[in-house]
Parts: structure tokens; sequence; C-alpha cells
């Protein structure tokens, strides 16, 4: 499994790379291959402030759907309009092209609650 060294990781399996005060989101190389093939993915969120652990969208696999959830809190600046064509960029590339959302961070403080590169690994198996 793919675990990226430069980001921090949720427990409900969602990724934050942190850009000064803003980051992008996704979810995991593990979440998405669990959920199995995605063909949508639906983010109504954009122009909001959410909490940490707060649901931003929702992501529709061939067999479920899934609620995606911010690792921090903060303003939902983005959603990446690639996956309303390309849902499967989560798939092939969930760290790079398959990003879902680009936040303002409200409190960097927490991302200190957020687990690194080995914590996120062990949580995986």
């Amino acid at each position: 499994m793919n675990v990226p060294d430069n980001l921090k990781y949720s427990k409900d399996h969602e990724w934050i790379r942190v850009e000064g005060d803003e980051a992008y989101v996704g979810i995991t190389d593990f979440a998405q291959s669990q959920l199995g093939d995605i063909v949508f993915v639906d983010v109504t969120s954009v122009g909001e402030t959410l909490a940490q652990g707060d649901v931003f969208g929702t992501i529709e696999a061939v067999k479920t759907v899934s609620d995606a959830f911010l690792p921090v809190g903060g303003e939902v600046l983005e959603f990446n309009e690639a996956l309303n064509d390309s849902p499967d960029k989560v798939n092939s590339d969930p760290y790079g092209e398959g990003w879902m959302v680009r936040i303002k961070i409200a409190d960097p403080a927490e991302l200190d609650v957020l687990l690194g590169k080995e914590d996120y690994a062990k949580l995986i198996g």
C-alpha cells in the first residue's frame, strides 16, 4: 500500500497535504482500494466552513457510497473539477490527480492529532 511521507492521515482514511495556510485533501490508497472502482465524487461544500471531521462530500463506487471527512477544519475553497469527467483518477492516482478539495485551514493545531506515515501504516496493517 502506498503511504507517502509528505502527508498527514486521518483515522477515516483521508490524507492532507499542507501548503502554507491551505491544503489539498483526498482519500488514501487504502481507502480507494477498499471502495473499488469509483464512479462519482460529489462535493457540494465549496464555499462552506466545516469543522474537523465534518463530511465534505461523498464518494460513489460501483457497490457502495461513502462519506468523505475533512481531516482538519476550514473553508472548502475548491473541488477538483477533473473528477467530474474522470472520477477514476481517485483510483489511479489518489495522492496526485485524484485530490478532492482544496481548503483554507482554520486551526493549524488540528494537524497535530493526525497520523504520520508510520502510524497510518500500522492502522491499515
